[in-house]
């Protein structure tokens, strides 16, 4: 379930075109993980990024993951122009080539204070450690099912906000977290941080779906925010980073 990206000194879980599912540093490597201050425009947020990895002496394929924030949800036509835009600089540094993309992402949309263009929140990137620790970064996931179809037909529960239906979208996100951990050997015992995104209702689920299965184990991190495409209510990520830093 994982491909190795030697470049990079991490493996992966392949997705889709705009990102992977998840990283994972290889052996003698650790994650990095850093957040803006401030939300930094999308390209003045990549040029940061560059300078900050190669300050560190790595190279720009150690990047591996994202968090990114958005002004609002887009329909599915948009998100895919989006995503079209955003590999062109993963291409230039050497990490899609075309196909396969091997760095991880979250990108949600603050419902209150948004910005007024797609922006960095945190990056990560892989370093050199003689720690013997495992450091791994799982992407976003909201409540869609793989697979073909338009996200109308794969959503969990479509437009359903009942009580039911928010239960149901956090126990299928729930789930595929612990999916993407698993394919590298992990759980959520492992996980120093979880992030959950929705501006619904969810705490009367978080003791049973969340907090009793052990992703609570570091607390949970709420965001304000909704997912990045329309009709999506709940998303969730996660990670074992055991460096992190504020810029």
């Amino acid at each position: 379930m994982t491909r190795d990206f030697p470049a990079g000194n991490y493996r992966f879980i392949p997705a889709v075109f705009q990102y992977s599912s998840g990283a994972a540093a290889d052996s003698g490597f650790e994650i990095e993980r850093v957040r803006f201050d401030r939300l930094v425009p999308l390209a003045e947020g990549f040029a940061e990024v560059a300078k900050y990895i190669q300050a560190a002496g790595r190279p720009l394929t150690s990047f591996c993951a994202c968090e990114l924030r958005s002004p609002a949800a887009f329909t599915e036509d948009g998100f895919r122009i989006f995503n079209e835009h955003y590999v062109k600089t993963l291409a230039q540094w050497g990490l899609f080539d075309g196909v396969i993309n091997p760095v991880a992402r979250s990108n949600v949309c603050p419902e209150i204070d948004p910005p007024a263009e797609p922006s960095f929140y945190a990056f990560s990137f892989t370093r050199p450690s003689q720690s013997a620790a495992p450091a791994f970064v799982i992407a976003g996931g909201a409540e869609s099912r793989g697979g073909e179809g338009s996200y109308a037909e794969r959503i969990v529960r479509y437009r359903d906000l009942s009580p039911e239906g928010i239960k149901e979208k956090v126990r299928f996100t729930t789930r595929e977290m612990e999916a993407r951990l698993g394919a590298f050997g992990s759980a959520w015992k492992d996980t120093t941080a979880v992030q959950a995104y929705t501006v619904h209702d969810f705490h009367p689920v978080v003791v049973d779906e969340l907090v009793r299965r052990g992703a609570a184990r570091s607390g949970l991190t709420w965001h304000f925010a909704r997912p990045p495409v329309i009709d999506l209510e709940y998303e969730m990520d996660c990670r074992r980073v055991l460096r992190e830093t504020v810029i």
